[in-house]
């Protein structure tokens, strides 16, 4: 019988099986396989977590700043109605200071319309007494004023007992 090579190719490629199956390499195979698919479902359940996480921590920072926006909302708020008090207490003391000194400067054009009354009344006066003794002293002579001058001294000695 002669041998050709289809033969011998029979005989190492059954050769290469049984080396195979004794190395047990179909086996290792396997768990190869079901260690890798294993690792698989670890780091597909581990990015689970970690998504889950992930998502609690998104709705923890979003209340978080729907929180800080209420919060600025509430301080800006604050800020206006401070503000628009600031602004009716100074407009109120503007108001004040302003009636103040309108009530000090008619106090002061009264005070000087006072002054000036009787200062052209002293004047006035002042003038009457001189026009007075011009004319009294142009009219009367030496034994009139001397007369007057008796009679003024008598009446002072008369309030003075």
């Amino acid at each position: 019988m002669t041998y050709d090579a289809t033969f011998f190719a029979l005989v190492g490629l059954i050769l290469f099986f049984v080396l195979i199956a004794y190395l047990k390499v179909p086996g290792m195979m396997a768990k190869s396989l079901d260690q890798r698919a294993e690792n698989i479902r670890k780091e597909l359940d581990e990015a689970k977590r970690l998504r889950e996480e992930a998502q609690v921590l998104l709705g923890e920072y979003q209340r978080k700043r729907k929180e800080a926006e209420a919060d600025a909302a509430e301080i800006l708020a604050s800020a206006e109605r401070e503000a628009a008090a600031l602004m009716q207490e100074a407009r109120q003391k503007t108001e004040e200071f302003v009636a103040r000194r309108n009530v000090l400067s008619e106090q002061k054009i009264r005070q000087a319309e006072s002054d000036a009354v009787a200062a052209v009344r002293s004047a006035a006066v002042d003038l009457a007494i001189a026009a007075a003794g011009k004319v009294i002293a142009d009219k009367t002579d030496g034994s009139t004023q001397n007369a007057l001058f008796q009679d003024a001294v008598g009446k002072v000695q008369a309030r003075l007992n």
